[in-house]
């Protein structure tokens, strides 16, 4: 299980462009972490929604993968997220858990944390500035679509 996500991660390219590392997989839970890079930030300078929406997207996704058979592909159905205050930090964690799991469905929950130097002194060394649900679908004998 762990070397088909770590496979999987090692060919997504928008990952790499952010600099996205897989940090750790276990069987349900998936972290990914990545640094400030002044190239995906907004206005402000605070890391942007989308690439915020797209690594805890990636973290549940490979969450939902990690529990798939061997001959399954996941891809994301639906998911919503709320910001709950500005991404400001020198590096975000993004950690994927599996909250039920079935044979094509699986929920999970995102939540991301920053870390370093700008994270506000009261949030202590991680502060939490998003979270997701996402819906994930389990795809069998697709053609095209890779596991």
């Amino acid at each position: 299980m762990r070397a088909r996500v770590r496979a999987s991660f090692a060919r997504q390219v928008m990952m790499t462009t952010l600099g996205a590392e897989l940090v750790s997989v276990e069987r349900g839970r998936v972290e990914l972490a990545i640094p400030y890079d002044a190239r995906f930030t907004q206005q402000h300078g605070f890391l942007h929604a989308g690439a915020v929406a797209a690594v805890l997207d990636s973290a549940c996704g490979y969450a939902a993968f990690s529990v798939m058979p061997p001959e399954a592909a996941v891809l994301t159905a639906t998911y919503s997220i709320n910001l709950l205050a500005p991404a400001a930090g020198e590096r975000f964690v993004m950690t994927g858990t599996v909250v039920r799991a079935g044979r094509t469905l699986v929920v999970c929950r995102g939540e991301a944390v920053a870390s370093g130097a700008g994270v506000p002194a009261t949030a202590g060394e991680a502060a939490p500035f998003a979270v997701m649900q996402a819906t994930l679908t389990a795809l069998y004998d697709r053609p095209g679509i890779r596991h």
